[in-house]
């Protein structure tokens, strides 16, 4: 599977009719968008989504970013991995998260601990699961796990085959890159913002960013970059904003799109932000296709 060009992280897909997911996904790749990417959220589960958009296009690669390990067992996990890989080859991605205290045990009402083991306990359940799978099996399947964490970013590199990272600056890629070694995928997300008004992309910004920051997985990890108290407080400082979210014009996020690159990162998917956060942001897309040209 060759991943080339720019991708798209979104979750305002659980927001629309699914004859609206389809027709968008199709404008999509014919506007040449390479890959999408989509998470499991408020509504709609992600292998099955990942179905509908594969089932709607004809090139374009489609990743969970990412499928919750405490939501499915690993059998589960695995024969949809190999349903969807098997009937779309090279064209699905399989990423596995450990998510988050506060939503496994809040939203799902199950026990959320030890998360690098159970990370580590469900992969090696999967690969027990591969050697007794009886349905025909699918080739050159793919499976990357969220990553940010030292110990994380390890398991991705021992068990998988890389890492998918969100809410990071090209700092971390770097860093990433480093631990995964060369032979490793590392695909991170970017949020970008078409708006050359400071304040309101900083307002759009917040509203973005301040949703993560009760999230311990993040801000340790930010913490970890450098970042200080002062950072994570009202929202976000303006040097945290600045790191984590590309505004301005489509060169100014086509170089924080280069940034990453450089950086080490394999592909990169975009996650454009506007004023309305569950509206579908067409015209932004439309726009920042141009950079899948340069």
């Amino acid at each position: 599977m060759k991943l080339t060009g720019l991708g798209i992280w979104t979750a305002q897909f659980d927001f629309q009719p699914a004859q609206i997911v389809c027709d968008t996904v199709q404008e999509l790749e014919d506007l040449g968008y390479h890959s999408l990417w989509v998470g499991e959220n408020v509504g709609r589960e992600p292998i099955s989504q990942a179905g509908i958009l594969l089932a709607a296009t004809r090139r374009m690669i489609v990743a969970t970013a990412v499928a919750n390990i405490w939501a499915r067992d690993p059998l589960s996990t695995y024969a949809a991995q190999q349903t969807l890989s098997e009937a779309h080859p090279d064209r699905f991605i399989l990423g596995l998260g450990v998510s988050h205290r506060r939503l496994v045990e809040q939203n799902r009402g199950l026990r959320y601990e030890k998360p690098i083991k159970a990370m580590h306990d469900y992969l090696r359940a999967m690969d027990d699961h591969a050697r007794r799978y009886r349905a025909v099996p699918a080739d050159n399947v793919i499976r990357l796990v969220a990553a940010l964490g030292p110990r994380m970013l390890r398991l991705a590199d021992t068990l998988t085959d890389g890492a998918h990272t969100y809410l990071v600056p090209a700092e971390h890629t770097a860093l990433a890159r480093h631990q995964l070694g060369p032979n490793k995928l590392l695909i991170p997300e970017q949020a970008v913002i078409l708006e050359t008004d400071k304040t309101r992309a900083y307002d759009i910004a917040r509203q973005h960013v301040r949703r993560y920051l009760p999230l311990s997985n993040y801000t340790d990890n930010l913490r970890r970059l450098g970042f200080t108290a002062n950072d994570l407080a009202h929202h976000g400082s303006d040097r945290l904003i600045d790191a984590l979210v590309a505004w301005g014009d489509e060169d100014r996020i086509a170089e924080r799109i280069s940034r990453h690159h450089q950086a080490g990162a394999d592909h990169v998917c975009i996650n454009v932000l506007a004023p309305d956060s569950r509206a579908l942001p067409l015209p932004q897309w439309r726009r920042l296709a141009a950079i899948t040209m340069r």
